[in-house]
């Protein structure tokens, strides 16, 4: 799922190049990252990537090793709902036995090892049974800014891996309920990592998701007729309910599972987060490009060749200059950017730097 906007990474993540078009984290984009994290469990033969259609051709250049057929470009965000049931329905056509993961394209994970083995042990869980498998993740820290879900009783092993039923999905919680959820010990982020049959993933949209189901239905349909997939999703997909797959579906369902995740996690969701990823100096600063500090404690600082970014004397900032446009906030602001960028649109050059 390479849809997203990446927002809360600008001014670097913008409309025409959005966070995982970007080497956030490590030296290649976000989304090719996740390709070669895949290695040889999903060979690139096997992957699609679903992102916007006016990035069709900046993720074909991240990603040569994907098939271009398989790059497909939604002609407008309809949220992750439309996203999964597309995937589910490309994945049947190409293979009715077909077993699906559905991952987030900009995520950091370090361990691609372990990452594999889960993903293996989740493939062939799926397989086997009528489940909607989830990966979830042991929190670290009482998160506010992550779904949670509840991990209820054991299913027992896949690959010597156990997993659990799902007992239900939570919103993000205020900070008194995420410290509850930490001492509790049975919750886990919810990284929304799917992997399900394909057949399983459409029964749950018939039931749960009418509308979406019928939607591909007509798809699958002008598919069948020899309609373009272009053509198909530029017709139909407009008149996709916008809605996310954990409202739609998840949320609603009684056969989600879910694999403990055995490896680091990060979805890298907003500019604080590059201090968990990239060289500290001793002063705990983050910094790239050309960089000058005095003074300075604990600060995220990116500048581009060429242009000199000094900072004197300030603490817990993030500092980002690009060639159009520089933000300055305080660490702890960060994720409010996209109030910021509310008045940004509203200026009269706004779509210039958006």
């Amino acid at each position: 799922m390479a849809g997203g906007r990446g927002e809360r990474f600008w001014p670097m993540s913008r409309q025409a190049r959005p966070k995982h078009l970007l080497p956030i984290v490590g030296e290649r984009p976000m989304v090719a990252q996740t390709i070669e994290r895949l290695g040889q469990s999903v060979p690139p033969s096997q992957v699609f990537i679903l992102t916007n259609h006016e990035h069709v051709a900046a993720v074909q250049a991240a990603c040569p090793e994907v098939p271009s057929a398989q790059i497909v470009g939604e002609p407008m965000g309809r949220d992750t709902a439309a996203v999964g049931a597309l995937a589910a329905l490309l994945v049947r056509r190409k293979d009715p036995q077909g077993v699906l993961a559905l991952l987030p394209a900009d995520a950091a994970i370090h361990d691609n090892k372990g990452f594999q083995a889960v993903l293996e042990a989740a493939f062939a869980a799926a397989a086997g049974s009528e489940s909607i498998v989830t990966i979830g993740v042991k929190p670290t820290h009482p998160a506010t800014g992550y779904g949670y879900l509840r991990r209820g009783a054991a299913l027992g092993e896949s690959c010597g891996r156990p997993w659990y039923r799902v007992e239900k999905f939570v919103e993000k919680p205020d900070q008194a309920t995420a410290e509850r959820y930490l001492a509790e010990g049975v919750y886990l982020w919810n990284a929304g990592m799917f992997v399900m049959r394909a057949d399983v993933m459409e029964a749950a949209f018939r039931a749960h998701a009418p509308a979406i189901a019928a939607g591909m239905d007509k798809i699958s349909t002008a598919l069948d007729g020899g309609v373009p997939l272009a053509q198909c999703l530029a017709e139909m997909y407009p008149a996709l309910p916008k809605i996310s797959l954990d409202y739609a579906v998840m949320e609603k369902v009684a056969n989600v599972a879910t694999f403990e995740a055995a490896f680091d996690w990060d979805d890298v969701g907003e500019w604080p987060a590059l201090a968990r990823h990239l060289p500290r100096d001793a002063a705990g600063n983050v910094t790239r490009g050309d960089v000058v500090l005095h003074e300075a404690k604990d600060s995220i600082v990116l500048g581009e060749p060429g242009h000199l970014v000094a900072l004197l004397g300030m603490e817990d900032m993030v500092v980002v200059h690009t060639k159009d446009a520089t933000l300055i906030c305080p660490k702890h602001r960060a994720q409010d950017l996209k109030k910021l960028l509310l008045n940004v649109a509203a200026k009269p050059t706004g779509q210039i730097w958006l």
